[in-house]
């Protein structure tokens, strides 16, 4: 039997997964670690504590499995898109990597979006320039920063540097590379003219493969550290959504999923580009070669919950860790007493600011109807329902361009809420369904490495013989057109509060 693996660093920590080449899960493993957040708005990781997660969690499901690790055909790589990891001619990292969520590039997005004129940069990234991207990261460094600039000599993604620590090459993948506002979308490429003119050396930059493309094999010093057999080959991988979508069979016109992540997403897959020349929402290079997805993104959708656990529902914990059950458990149950619009109580996810549809980093999270009544479980129920209102902004902008998706799975950790997924069907209107395995990233980077490996021949044909639909939930009319009347109210409230963000921005 041949395995593949299967990395995802996540912004709350990373997770690998062993599959056999039959998609069954043979072993998985976790390992957690910080976000530093030295200043509102920013937000920091030690790439060091990535590797240290990664090298871990390989050599504990090796060890877990007790597979020959001769049996491991190939390692697939997925993670947070965006992060800035610099490394030195010495390939030390010169500082803590700038993560995807954080906000404090307003001014060189300004800089990005005059330089390179923000037609071209459309036309040739798909994208305006954008806070959370990693161009405009790499000129704040720039400028604010430049002895560490001047001795940066490698850039790389989060995902990228743990390729690096594996195999010694210095790669990217094209789905990756598309959130770094570098790369030509169309030509799946560098673009020689955006980097022109950001007079960024093209030299800091690693390859770019198709992401079922072997992009170098296990170092000697890795396998020492992992378990891994050397010489066993990495494929490109993709950026996490990319690999979701490969993990759940979003890979042909037609298909999409919404995922409940730390930040949440809806994506399609789409075998042609199109673009919203307003840039509310992504087009980048997708995980099938020659092939395209459109993303929106919400910053912070279990990010959301998370902070509403930590902060506000310690009684949820203590009864939670007395029952043997997860606190979010003990959450849902509280917010399904709340019932549809949480008593009159509306949620505004902009916690790490906004991507889809408003490109606001000043904009910030907010209750709207707050009352002495409210209880706990009703700002649980706000907060699920806000992050659906808000990913269903995402969908919205996918109709004005003409992209209508005939399938619609739900995928990451908030899709294991059944309340959670009933809601996403209410709020969205439409079925939502989930697949078999549950694995998302972890198990689309796999299967990226089993196509890499020669184990399928491509990866739709890999899906089609790997990915199967559990269960469906279909919309209730009352319901749906319950939530139609409080989203309508719900989509009109950044526009009253819009400058009150800014202002507060300014303080």
């Amino acid at each position: 039997m041949k395995y593949t693996i299967g990395i995802d660093v996540g912004t709350s920590g990373t997770k690998t997964v062993l599959f056999d080449v039959n998609g069954t899960k043979i072993a998985s493993a976790l390992m957690e670690y910080p976000m530093m957040q030295p200043k509102n708005g920013w937000a920091e990781q030690s790439p060091a504590d990535w590797w240290q997660a990664a090298a871990g969690t390989i050599r504990q499901v090796i060890t877990d499995s007790a597979v020959n690790p001769a049996d491991i055909a190939g390692v697939g790589l997925t993670g947070q898109m965006h992060g800035l990891v610099m490394l030195d001619a010495d390939n030390n990292v010169l500082r803590p990597a700038i993560i995807w969520c954080d906000q404090r590039t307003a001014a060189e997005c300004a800089d990005i979006e005059a330089t390179v004129g923000h037609d071209d940069l459309i036309e040739i990234t798909c994208n305006p320039a954008l806070t959370g991207f990693t161009a405009s990261k790499i000129l704040w460094v720039r400028k604010n920063q430049p002895e560490i600039y001047a001795k940066c000599r490698h850039i790389l993604l989060p995902k990228d540097y743990i390729r690096f620590m594996l195999t010694g090459e210095y790669a990217t993948d094209v789905s990756d590379a598309s959130g770094m506002q570098l790369l030509d979308i169309g030509g799946r490429c560098w673009s020689d003219t955006v980097l022109e003119r950001l007079d960024i050396d093209p030299a800091l930059l690693g390859k770019v493969y198709e992401s079922p493309n072997v992009t170098g094999v296990i170092t000697e010093e890795a396998a020492a550290l992992t378990g891994l057999c050397a010489g066993t080959p990495v494929v490109g991988g993709a950026g996490d959504n990319a690999a979701a979508a490969v993990g759940v069979g979003v890979v042909k016109e037609g298909t999409a999923f919404t995922t409940i992540g730390t930040s949440g997403v809806v994506f399609a897959h789409t075998d042609n580009i199109t673009l919203d020349r307003a840039g509310r929402i992504h087009t980048f290079c997708c995980a099938v070669p020659g092939a395209w997805h459109v993303m929106g993104v919400t910053q912070a959708a279990g990010l959301s919950l998370r902070w509403l656990r930590d902060t506000v529902c310690t009684d949820e914990i203590a009864k939670a860790e007395a029952q043997g059950v997860d606190p979010y458990v003990i959450m849902d149950k509280e917010a399904e007493a709340s019932g549809i619009g949480a008593n009159r109580l509306l949620y505004l996810p902009y916690l790490m600011g906004e991507r889809t549809p408003h490109l606001d980093p000043n904009a910030r999270g907010a209750f709207i109807g707050l009352s002495a009544m409210h209880n706990r479980g009703d700002l649980t129920r706000a907060v699920l329902e806000g992050v659906c209102f808000s990913l269903k902004d995402c969908l919205s902008v996918f109709g004005e361009m003409d992209l209508r998706p005939q399938t619609m799975c739900a995928c990451g950790g908030g899709a294991k809420s059944p309340l959670w997924r009933n809601l996403l069907a209410q709020v969205f209107d439409t079925p939502i369904h989930t697949t078999v395995n549950d694995e998302g990233p972890a198990f689309g980077a796999a299967i990226l490495a089993m196509v890499g490996a020669g184990l399928y021949d491509s990866v739709p044909a890999a899906c089609d013989a790997l990915i199967r639909q559990k269960s469906l939930l279909t919309p209730d009319a009352g319901d749906a057109a319950a939530y139609a009347k409080y989203y309508n109210i719900y989509r009109g409230l950044y526009s009253h509060l819009k400058n009150d963000y800014a202002a507060l921005a300014e303080l």
